[in-house]
């Protein structure tokens, strides 16, 4: 059996796009996350996140987004923005949001006042979310930040 040139380009084209398991590929329905009056978001650079989306999705899925525990200070940063008076009103038992930036790599996206009282109070840990880039991309809020994101995701893929 033999290929023509543009066979094999196409198939070397498709091995090449899911050489790794977690390639991301666009998908042509992607709908933002866009953000409404009051929804609280998260810029991680060129990237934002529609929070409130995120947390409404978390709490009608729980068979899916199971709490776990996360060590304070691998997560901790001195954050520059920390309402002090708000400090005391948070609940620390309600589980903060993390989200796989890069493969294996979780950056803080919501509850900087509850991990800032944990650190205050002594807690070595903290219950969190930790969404995999699959279950967060959903949140981007324009379609320009998810097809970054997808490339800048598979471009890391491509370092490990």
């Amino acid at each position: 059996m033999s290929f023509s040139e543009s066979e094999k380009l196409k198939q070397y084209k498709m091995n090449k796009q899911q050489s790794h398991p977690r390639t991301l590929i666009p998908d042509k329905a992607f709908t933002p996350a866009e953000i409404r009056e009051c929804d609280e978001y998260f810029v991680n650079g060129i990237f934002e996140f529609n929070i409130t989306r995120m947390i409404e999705y978390i709490r009608i899925h729980p068979e899916i987004f199971i709490p776990e525990k996360v060590c304070v200070s691998e997560f901790y940063n001195d954050f520059s923005v920390i309402n002090q008076g708000y400090i005391d009103s948070v609940i620390i038992d309600e589980p903060v949001i993390l989200a796989e930036i890069a493969p294996g790599r979780y950056n803080l996206i919501d509850g900087n006042h509850r991990m800032e009282k944990a650190k205050r109070l002594g807690y070595k840990n903290i219950p969190a979310y930790k969404l995999c880039a699959e279950e967060h991309l959903m949140f981007l809020t324009t379609r320009d930040s998810y097809e970054m994101y997808i490339g800048y995701w598979n471009e890391k893929l491509k370092d490990l």
